[in-house]
């Protein structure tokens, strides 16, 4: 299902968790053993190749008359993933850019956005590393922030993330995703100060649920309201029927995007509302849950044994009006 559509061509934002994709070539200073060809799970240039042109599928389906103008990925290894997607994928004829991470995460997966040179001029990247040995953890995903400039000559302030992952359970791992928000929200609050107009979109992988403290209390990021404040965070996910990920027959949101309340003003010269943003429900991306019933995403992988899907999340996207 693709966002829906306003009178005007938007401009689309959309966020996918592509589960692992890994070249596959070892890379001796990170543990991506697992995706090698003569790993157990056999994953051979073929498959890889196949990966890359569903991934590509998905975002070219994830469009309406063009192409979605951002995408920002998760799960992704390395610069040869992102340039193997761009150039030598279906996706080759879209003419994406990219940006991405450069993570000290043990596995070696970073998050990435692609961008469409013509609607989006790139201003500026960097990478918001996490503090991870003075919390005592083990390294996770950089933060990636991007600024660039919308086709009404306004500045977009764009955060891509993949928080730690729920690995030994909610309670012993919650932790370390609140601090990780605390750096998100603190890298947030020093472009609110530095816009006089601030223009603030965050999407992400936070394996946590819009109603989990990491979001509403560390990062500050509430349900929209009628009434907003332009420099509070909103997400546009709250409330949200369905999900992004199925775990034990029950689907939950750990895939969100979130704005700042300027963007939810009518008269903002980028706006959008609650109800453009949505979980993208592909009937591809879609197969039978054999054990609890009901429909769940078709993975890569169930186990070590290859199926062939797109990944264990769906994407979620949302429209932008540009211009007054």
């Amino acid at each position: 299902m693709a966002c829906n559509l306003s009178a005007q061509e938007p401009f689309r934002v959309m966020f996918y968790n592509v589960e692992n994709l890994f070249d596959t070539k070892d890379d001796s200073l990170k543990n991506d053993e697992e995706f090698l060809p003569d790993a157990p799970k056999k994953w051979t240039y073929h498959r890889y190749k196949e990966k890359l042109n569903r991934i590509a599928k998905v975002i070219i389906a994830s469009g309406d008359l063009h192409v979605p103008d951002l995408v920002g990925l998760s799960e992704v290894e390395n610069d040869t993933c992102m340039r193997d997607l761009v150039k030598y994928s279906p996706l080759r004829e879209a003419g994406y850019r990219y940006v991405m991470t450069d993570s000290p995460d043990q596995r070696g997966i970073d998050v990435a956005l692609l961008y469409q040179r013509g609607t989006f001029k790139l201003l500026n990247k960097e990478e918001i590393g996490i503090p991870h040995e003075k919390l005592g953890r083990s390294p996770t995903r950089n933060i990636l922030y991007v600024s660039g400039q919308v086709l009404s000559g306004d500045t977009l302030d764009v955060f891509v993330c993949h928080m730690p992952s729920r690995a030994g359970g909610e309670a012993k791992s919650e932790p370390y995703r609140m601090a990780t928000c605390m750096v998100l929200k603190a890298a947030v609050d020093v472009v609110m100060s530095a816009r006089m107009n601030p223009h603030v979109l965050i999407m992400g992988d936070f394996n946590d649920y819009p109603h989990n403290q990491s979001l509403t209390r560390y990062l500050g990021a509430s349900k929209p309201k009628k009434k907003t404040e332009p420099r509070a965070l909103y997400n546009l996910m709250y409330g949200k029927k369905g999900g992004t990920n199925r775990y034990r027959g029950e689907w939950g949101i750990l895939d969100q995007i979130i704005v700042s309340g300027s963007m939810l003003d009518p008269s903002s010269t980028i706006r959008t509302t609650p109800e453009q943003a949505q979980i993208v429900r592909h009937p591809f991306l879609l197969e039978e849950d054999d054990k609890y019933g009901g429909d769940i995403p078709s993975r890569t992988y169930i186990g070590a044994r290859y199926h062939g899907g797109y990944s264990d999340h769906l994407p979620v996207c949302v429209d932008l009006e540009i211009g007054q």
